[in-house]
């Protein structure tokens, strides 16, 4: 199944149709809740703290922020998608939101926020989506500014679907090269359905880790993969779209050599070029 980032960018691949879908499919309602209760969670604001303001990134149509105001905080969500605001807007959240490429930092001034969260959605910076997209210079851009618009002792619980190891990688040293701390938490870390990654920052000394579901044969809670339900219902577009712009232009050696190169900029293990990469084969008997 594809992933939705290799799909089309976020801004596009949640249209109006996709936006409206998502904020009413009650399984992906459930899930969702239950990672931004499990993002808080991890946030281990104390039960006295009142009133803090909280930033949720990626807010989409406010699930996730529907969560930091049962708690009794308030909350900034920004979303590239203006679809997705524009469902937070009709269901009337307690939040602020706001239009903003999470890939080109933050507007806000140095410590506004008393902690951050996001669910499912800075595997995106991973991407190359335009010519000028560079995905190691936006997550620095983007891990830089989280860093400096959070208190000192703040927290930053980012949920996010890696592609591969390599990704792990690029994006947790991104953090710890913008003076973060702390590391990857993994919940249900032997489940192929139930594993969740975490990247838990830091940004004093406050930097204890905290401790994963699930580990030692612990009881997982039964769910399907975020990414298996929300985008199922797009095999048959997917095939739709493929089978209209036909197979041709999917075999010229330009075509191979630029998906490579996109592939290499997303950190992902590419193999070298060579004077076969993109030759014509020749008939078959």
């Amino acid at each position: 199944m594809s992933r939705p980032e290799h799909i089309a960018p976020p801004e596009i691949f949640y249209d109006d149709v996709e936006s409206k879908k998502y904020s009413s499919n009650s399984r992906i309602i459930e899930i969702q809740t239950k990672m931004a209760e499990r993002a808080y969670e991890l946030l281990a604001i104390p039960e006295t703290a009142e009133g803090l303001m909280l930033l949720d990134i990626g807010c989409g149509s406010g699930i996730s922020g529907d969560v930091i105001s049962d708690a009794g905080h308030h909350w900034i969500g920004c979303d590239i998608s203006q679809h997705m605001l524009d469902v937070a807007i009709d269901r009337e959240v307690e939040g602020d939101v706001m239009l903003r490429d999470i890939g080109q930092g933050f507007p806000f001034r140095a410590g506004t926020f008393d902690g951050a969260i996001s669910i499912s959605a800075i595997q995106w910076l991973c991407n190359a989506e335009k010519s000028h997209h560079n995905p190691r210079k936006r997550l620095h851009t983007f891990f830089q500014s989280l860093f400096n618009v959070l208190t000192r002792g703040g927290k930053a619980i980012l949920q996010f679907y890696p592609e591969n190891s390599a990704q792990i990688e690029m994006i947790t040293a991104s953090a710890l090269r913008c003076g973060f701390s702390g590391g990857l938490l993994i919940d249900f870390p032997n489940s192929s359905k139930a594993k969740k990654y975490f990247l838990v920052l830091f940004t004093g000394n406050n930097n204890i880790m905290p401790s994963a579901k699930g580990v030692d044969g612990a009881e997982e809670y039964e769910e399907e993969d975020d990414n298996e339900v929300k985008y199922s219902n797009r095999k048959r577009d997917r095939r739709r779209v493929t089978k209209s712009k036909g197979s041709a232009q999917h075999k010229t050696k330009d075509w191979i050599m630029n998906k490579k190169d996109r592939q290499r900029k997303q950190g992902r293990e590419i193999k070298n070029d060579s004077k076969f990469s993109g030759r014509k084969r020749g008939p078959k008997f």
